[in-house]
């Protein structure tokens, strides 16, 4: 078996472990926080949970996801310095060569995920430190694949990463707030422009992937000559939507830039 440990048992470690739980058989869950209502929540949802009383315990596991709050990990982390096994952040900010000094013998790898692994559908972007090896990937690559899409990229990238997707939930959210908000206006109900809204999102999000379409080849489907999505198309197309999302996401990614100082 391996020993999976997690150093916090936030809302994204819960995320993480419970789809450990579901799909990796192999894997025992080894979680520790100052909370022990988390470690009980840990316990009663999921199966092979061993949690410790101490962090230092936590250097006995093979594989080790940091999951506290940056501005708390120099202090959680020391007293496991001594760690000589594989090391998954999800932490925000924080450099992979913060933790390479810290945990000398440990092999680092820096994850950026986003906040659908709640419901399985997580997004994520991780780099390896420069100790890390390709069968580090493969489990960094396994563990994060059971709850959504981990692709690799260069560490310089996880600023965009962010962007991208890190923070984008967030923006997403904001757009099916402006269509619900829309239908609602039009006279539909809120729980029908909710989940027509939604679903609409969610149906064109599985086209594009499933289908492997470029999103003009989804907007040229759709728009029949003089119908009605032309007519929005031209709403939309005069506006500057596409300045704003770039600001956006260039803003997210200098404040998390900044965040990494």
């Amino acid at each position: 078996m391996i020993r999976l440990g997690f150093l916090g048992a936030g809302n994204m470690a819960f995320a993480i472990a419970g789809a450990v739980s579901d799909k990796l058989d192999e894997y025992v869950i080894v979680p520790y926080d100052i909370s022990e209502e988390r470690i009980n929540l840990f316990k009663s949802n999921f199966k092979n949970v061993e949690p410790v009383n101490q962090a230092s315990e936590l250097e006995a596991c093979d594989i080790l996801i940091l999951a506290v709050k940056p501005q708390m990990m120099k202090a959680a982390t020391a007293p496991l310095s001594n760690f000589s096994g594989l090391v998954i952040s999800i932490a925000a900010g924080i450099g992979i060569f913060f933790y390479e000094e810290i945990m000398p013998n440990a092999r680092v790898i820096r994850v950026m995920p986003n906040t659908p692994c709640l419901v399985g559908e997580m997004a994520a972007g991780f780099a390896p430190g420069s100790r890390a090896t390709e069968k580090d990937l493969k489990a960094a690559e396994t563990i994060l694949g059971a709850a959504g899409v981990a692709l690799k990229v260069e560490e310089s990238l996880i600023d965009a990463v962010t962007g991208v997707s890190g923070s984008g939930p967030a923006y997403f959210a904001r757009l099916a707030e402006a269509f619900i908000k829309a239908g609602i206006d039009a006279g539909l109900s809120p729980d029908v422009s909710r989940q027509l809204s939604l679903q609409t999102m969610k149906g064109t999000a599985a086209l594009l992937l499933e289908k492997n379409m470029s999103p003009e080849e989804l907007v040229t489907m759709v728009s029949s000559p003089n119908g009605t999505t032309v007519a929005g198309r031209e709403v939309l197309e005069a506006s500057d939507y596409e300045k704003i999302v770039s600001e956006t996401v260039e803003a997210t990614i200098k404040r998390s830039k900044e965040l990494g100082k």
